[in-house]
């Protein structure tokens, strides 16, 4: 999963949030195979948030039927999305990533598992859902390990902050879902805190202890899950609801 993080900046109008520094722009060079899938899948499986035209995406047409909207922000390599992905076909599976092999390795990994209801967004999630989704389009939104940024004075870069919530409860439709995780005590705190203090949202598992989501069985461990349970962290998830 790429590690995208959220700052809030001004200018002379108004605040806003800004996509620039939302996120760590990896850089990397393609391999023969994601350079492929660029070419043979990009253009019908992918669009540049900074290339959108003014307003809404039609997720419809894009998909080309009626489901359920899930966006996933920080796809990283794919692993993980190409297996939600094929394991939901009842969805129209958006991933938003910014590093480009990502994209092109996630297209390869879709590709051979026959995935066919994933689409891919390159670039911020933050102006995507500011921008370019309707209020109450989403039937859930998944952030799985974003950037701990683990230093004390780099807390206001991470991306789990009262507005990047309350941007994402105002796209979820009633009853949608917002899903975090990370490996990370303090950063699951904070998320834990955010959440609910934002009104719009109710924490599915408010009545387990410490108010953390039971590990789901059917996402898939990351590497940075792996990473943490080598290095002794515990992951936790928070499943949030729209009310």
């Amino acid at each position: 999963m790429t590690r995208p993080y959220l700052v809030r900046v001004e200018n002379e109008h108004q605040p806003r949030l800004r996509s620039v520094v939302s996120y760590v722009k990896r850089g990397g060079r393609m391999t023969v195979g994601q350079q492929r899938a660029w070419e043979e899948h990009w253009p019908r499986l992918g669009r540049t948030v900074a290339d959108l035209p003014a307003g809404p995406v039609d997720f419809p047409a894009w998909f080309g039927r009626e489901a359920p909207v899930l966006l996933e922000i920080g796809s990283g390599m794919g692993e993980t999305t190409s297996q939600l992905a094929a394991a939901a076909p009842e969805l129209n599976y958006l991933a938003a990533e910014v590093y480009d092999p990502g994209l092109g390795q996630l297209m390869l990994r879709a590709e051979k598992l026959g995935v066919t209801n994933l689409r891919l967004m390159h670039g911020d999630a933050v102006v995507l859902l500011t921008e370019h989704v309707a209020p109450g389009a989403l039937a859930g939104v998944r952030l799985f390990f974003p950037d701990p940024w683990p230093k004390k004075k780099h807390h206001k870069r991470r991306i789990v902050q009262p507005e990047f919530v309350a941007l994402v409860a105002s796209r979820l439709a009633p009853g949608g879902t917002f899903h975090l995780a990370t490996d990370w005590e303090h950063y699951a705190e904070q998320m834990l805190a955010v959440c609910s203090a934002e009104p719009a949202l109710r924490n599915r598992y408010a009545g387990e202890p410490g108010g953390w989501a039971p590990r789901p069985p059917w996402r898939p461990v990351t590497k940075f899950e792996q990473r943490a349970d080598v290095e002794g962290r515990v992951s936790h998830d928070l499943i949030f609801e729209r009310i």
